[in-house]
């Protein structure tokens, strides 16, 4: 397979008349089927399958690879119903336009939430189903036959009776004077001969020898690279800069000063590094140069405690609470950075009529819009040339970073590759919000008959995606705790939205069900404690009404050896999520030594994604989303003082390392159910599991991340 990392919507359009067959899939907005442009005799539609005379199938594909391994299912999804060579299938990246690429289940044109196979699953398959029809039809009319004798296989049609073959290349001209059918029948899934295989990821090839093209490859005549500083203080300016140091070091071209950045421009990064390392800036901070985590905390906690959002409400659980003993408890969870693998990059070339743009994006028909905006264009002067991403995690749905590029590319003559240091990119992100989560419950004997939920915390998608915040409501910051999987007769959910003063916000991998199965979950073992029952019993005896999440909640807990001896301060702890239409259940096994430190021994997962499109994608998208979450559990924490973030590189905002990576099983659950998400998912269930593991190990109810070592020492608990 291969990725064009620069396609226009005209040249594919002006093209595919005279290279071959195009066939229109459409993404289930607007009208009901493909769009036929009278005067072009080419469609018009969401997405496309092209077809040229030597066979080869190409998909321009409206999401972006970002490592999760989309390009390599949506491919087979498409070559599964067109039952096309998988190796023949060619990908293009989508231009940028939200009106023919739009990701039905975000309404814009983005990758993100565990969407991409969900949201194309089944527009993907009657586009392929359909181009096979076609197909068919064309084969059928030039041998006289009818349509039902023929078949495909491998890119051609058969007739089996007179032993006729016609590949899907020499049949394009004449299926492009055919029309679509109405409708077509979906394969059987028991048919499938691609779907459900583990099939060898498309793309791997080209990422081990190194052919692969990242935006920060990018390399061209004339190209000159830059570096950037921005004010340490969050809203700050630049008041003055001395650029006589920075001018004198060898490769330096450029000076730019903005009025809350600064940029050296060099022959090459070095240059520009050290440049920016001489330059001498003072800086205007504002009025957060005093902003703590303590500010930040107590504005939080202060503003949890007022009247929130009614979320979901089912019988009354003021009356319940009220009536009894309730068990009460509140989770916090930290700011969190991104700190993706390829730093922060755009490629620019400003010209008075034209921006162009090179650059890693989930979120391309923004990045138009944006780089538009920034250069005083019109978006139809801006090219966005879109490359893989070296992780996305939710920091490329953002487009900050290419409107500060554009800006500098401006005041630059010629492309200039901008890169961001890996300081500069944890200290200024958009990073996953603080939360504070208050549960109140109450017991009759071992059963949950009453619960209060309410999350507080800032609303990314009030500032991302505004129409989808509605009556004061996040659907994401309730996101796995409005549809908690437990039958519990009075239960409720509060959402108390609260900016943190100063600090900019954005999704992280996992989003708003990262921190509510966290609290709930952790609750759980609580109240299965103060019941004196075991977690797993606990839960399952409320799942009567979801049997997905209690088959994967056994399942886990037979593979995960649960109820079997461990020797002192070792402990397991259970999870459970329904997250993206994914049924998981999580155990962690770990071992605390009496310094309070943590080291995880196992973890076991039952996943039941409904139909998985590559068994071996799953798997991997499992282990690598666990390793992330128990990442941000022990270590993940970003401060502030005096305005500015304190962490700045891995040294202290760490990561783990390879040998602290436990053994991650994964049992995946034979689903004829629709497809649902595993990569935001799979980075949930680990950080309540191993907080429960540790709370069974040791008896400490830790209730805020990342785990406190200090306190599990000092075997304080907050009950």
């Amino acid at each position: 397979m291969t990725a064009s990392p620069n396609i226009s919507r005209r040249r594919m359009l002006g093209g595919t008349l005279a290279a071959g067959f195009v066939f229109a899939f459409h993404v289930p907005i607007g009208t009901a089927g493909p769009v036929k442009d009278a005067g072009s005799g080419t469609f018009a539609p969401n997405a496309y399958i092209r077809i040229d005379a030597d066979g080869q199938v190409t998909l321009v594909m409206p999401q972006v690879e970002m490592g999760q391994g989309i390009y390599t299912g949506v491919a087979t999804i498409l070559a599964e119903e067109l039952d096309a060579d998988l190796t023949q299938v060619v990908l293009e990246h989508a231009p940028p336009n939200e009106k023919l690429y739009a990701n039905a289940l975000l309404g814009v044109q983005a990758t993100g939430g565990s969407t991409s196979i969900r949201a194309f699953w089944t527009p993907l398959r009657k586009a392929g189903a359909t181009a096979r029809a076609i197909l068919i039809t064309a084969a059928a009319e030039q041998w006289q036959v009818a349509s039902q004798s023929c078949s495909t296989i491998q890119g051609a049609v058969v007739h089996k009776e007179s032993g006729r073959k016609l590949g899907y290349g020499e049949l394009v001209e004449a299926a492009g004077k055919l029309s679509p059918p109405d409708d077509v029948a979906l394969k059987d899934p028991k048919d499938f001969v691609l779907v459900g295989k583990p099939l060898k990821r498309l793309d791997t090839p080209d990422k081990v020898n190194g052919k692969v093209i990242y935006g920060i490859d990018t390399m061209m005549a004339g190209l000159k690279f830059a570096t950037l500083a921005q004010c340490p203080v969050f809203g700050g300016k630049v008041a003055k800069v001395d650029d006589e140091a920075a001018r004198k070091v060898a490769g330096v071209r450029q000076i730019i000063a903005l009025d809350d950045l600064v940029a050296v421009v060099g022959d090459h990064m070095w240059a520009a590094k050290c440049g920016l390392e001489a330059l001498e800036v003072s800086w205007d901070e504002g009025k957060n140069a005093d902003l703590s985590s303590r500010d930040i905390w107590d504005h939080l906690r202060a503003a949890s405690e007022g009247e929130g959002v009614v979320a979901k409400s089912v019988g009354d659980v003021a009356k319940v609470l009220n009536f009894g003993e309730s068990h009460d408890a509140s989770y916090e969870m930290p700011f969190l950075a991104h700190a993706t693998m390829e730093p922060l990059n755009c490629t620019v070339h400003v010209t008075p009529d034209s921006c162009d743009v090179w650059v890693g994006t989930q979120i391309i028909a923004r990045a138009q819009s944006v780089a538009a905006k920034a250069a005083g264009l019109s978006e139809n002067k801006v090219t966005i040339h879109q490359h893989l991403l070296g992780g996305g995690f939710g920091r490329r749905l953002e487009v900050d970073m290419i409107a500060a590029a554009v800006r500098i590319g401006s005041k630059v003559d010629g492309p200039v590759k901008i890169v961001w240091t890996r300081e500069e990119d944890i200290q200024h992100d958009l990073y996953r919000p603080v939360y504070r989560d208050s549960i109140s419950a109450r017991l009759s004997g071992d059963k949950v008959i009453a619960l209060k939920y309410r999350v507080a915390g800032s609303s990314v998608i009030a500032r991302w995606l505004p129409s989808a915040f509605k009556k004061g409501i996040d659907i994401d910051a309730v996101d796995s705790a409005v549809d908690m999987p437990y039958d519990i007769p009075n239960f409720q959910v509060d959402y108390v939205r609260v900016e943190p003063p100063a600090v900019p916000t954005g999704f992280w991998r996992g989003v708003g069900p990262n921190n509510n199965v966290f609290a709930i979950e952790c609750f759980m073992d609580e109240l299965a404690r103060k019941a004196n029952k075991d977690p797993v019993a606990f839960r399952r005896d409320m799942l009567g009404k979801t049997p997905r999440i209690r088959h994967v909640l056994e399942l886990a807990a037979e593979k995960s050896g649960w109820g079997q001896p461990l020797r002192p301060r070792v402990g397991r702890g259970i999870s459970v999520q329904p997250t993206f239409n994914s049924s998981i259940a999580t155990v962690v096994e770990a071992e605390v030594d009496t310094g309070g430190d943590v080291y995880i021994r196992r973890v076991t997962l039952a996943v039941d994604c409904g139909l998985a499109v590559n068994p071996d994608t799953v798997v991997a998208q499992v282990q690598g989303g666990m390793i992330f979450g128990l990442t941000a559990a022990l270590y993940g924490e970003i401060t502030v003082e005096k305005g500015r973030i304190q962490q700045s590189n891995f040294h202290d905002y760490r990561m783990l390392r390879i040998d602290q990576i436990p053994k991650i099983d994964v049992h995946l659950v034979k689903s004829g159910e629709a497809p649902g998400g595993i990569g935001e998912a799979s980075v949930v269930g680990g950080p309540p599991a191993l907080r429960n593991a540790i709370y069974a190990a040791t008896g400490v109810a830790l209730r805020r991340l990342p785990i406190d070592r200090q306190l599990i020492a000092e075997k304080k608990s907050w009950l």
